[in-house]
């Protein structure tokens, strides 16, 4: 059995502590109940990232987005006593086209949890990932003289090779390095995946081609393609994304993450010369790019293979050519290593257990 009381929250917990409870469980799911343990709902990673997109406050309460929800199409957990078989839980969550499952008592107490995955081997994703490995980490100095910045080490393991784990327990079998600076750092690290459970082939660049000019070099493939920054260290639901991007039909899927701005005046709110009226140091939210994309085949087409390039560049073409652009929040855990104090707080996320060995 699990233990239920990570799942758990109550109707006056803030979204943003939804978010942390999830990211703690690692599972996409947090579940309300009462001061008697009875579920009254559940809430998804997937109902956060609508509330973000649909910029809903994340400092409001639990109990406001499950009274919105009933005032929609309504919303009724799928439950399943205590004593139920594999086979009908199986059942079930295909049939419900879910992940999990709360298992209750009679009265309704959260007892235990199902997941599809300790019911069935995780299938293979059916995507490529390359990681961007070859930036200078010019910002880390004098830590990246001699070793490039996804090779510091976090705890007893370089960053990169946290992310490869991450994704070969996601269920990716083939990742692609774009390396550059002190490729063979890299390399020798990591040979050709064998030791680590996962095929790894490496694109050098010459010269420095940008976040997005690598995937040009990139052998042709004909499923998506999940790019990630080689300085991120994050707990995002890869599987989570791409049943996101497949949803939306995208031909490009932006992993962005939320940044609030607390702006430190009153900002007047004018009309020429008017002033209409005064938002006292108002706080500011942005949705914010994170590092990771999820692409179609046919994007690479709109990447030269003569110049520098960045992801961006790619986002504005891809846009002015209508295609389907989409942002994929981030709520797990997330963090971009550019700078000694992010470094410093990975170090210390990883010792306190925030970021999971």
């Amino acid at each position: 059995m699990c233990k239920v009381e990570s799942y758990l929250v109550k109707l006056e917990t803030t979204l943003r502590e939804v978010i942390a409870c999830i990211d703690r469980n690692g599972k996409g799911i947090a579940l309300v109940v009462d001061s008697e343990g009875q579920l009254l709902g559940t809430i998804s990673d997937g109902d956060i990232r609508r509330a973000i997109l649909e910029s809903v406050s994340l400092d409001l309460s639990v109990q406001t987005l499950l009274a919105k929800r009933k005032e929609g199409a309504g919303h009724t957990p799928v439950t399943v006593l205590l004593g139920t078989s594999d086979a009908d839980l199986l059942h079930l969550m295909n049939q419900a086209e879910i992940r999990q499952i709360p298992i209750v008592d009679a009265a309704g107490h959260v007892m235990d949890m199902a997941f599809l995955n300790d019911l069935v081997r995780e299938y293979e994703l059916p995507m490529t990932a390359v990681v961007m490995a070859g930036g200078f980490g010019n910002r880390l100095r004098p830590l990246t003289d001699q070793t490039p910045k996804p090779m510091l080490p976090i705890g007893d393991r370089p960053i990169l090779e946290r992310t490869i784990e991450q994704l070969k327990n996601t269920g990716i079998r083939r990742v692609s390095l774009t390396t550059h600076y002190r490729a063979e750092a890299i390399s020798d690290h990591f040979g050709n995946g064998k030791d680590f459970g996962i095929a790894i082939d490496y694109v050098h660049e010459d010269q420095p081609l940008g976040t997005a000019g690598a995937i040009r070099l990139l052998e042709e493939i004909d499923e998506p393609l999940l790019v990630i920054n080689g300085d991120i260290l994050t707990h995002v639901d890869f599987r989570a994304m791409l049943a996101f991007h497949q949803k939306h039909q995208a031909c490009l899927t932006v992993g962005v993450r939320q940044y609030d701005l607390q702006v430190p005046y009153g900002v007047m709110e004018c009309e020429g010369a008017k002033i209409l009226g005064v938002s006292e140091k108002p706080k500011m939210q942005f949705l914010v790019n994170a590092g990771i994309y999820l692409l179609e085949p046919r994007a690479r087409d709109y990447i030269p293979s003569d110049r520098k390039f960045d992801m961006t560049d790619l986002i504005q073409s891809l846009i002015r050519e209508a295609c389907t652009v989409v942002s994929f929040p981030i709520l797990e855990y997330w963090l971009d290593i550019g700078q000694h104090a992010d470094y410093e707080k990975a170090k210390s996320d990883f010792e306190s257990g925030r970021l999971h060995s």
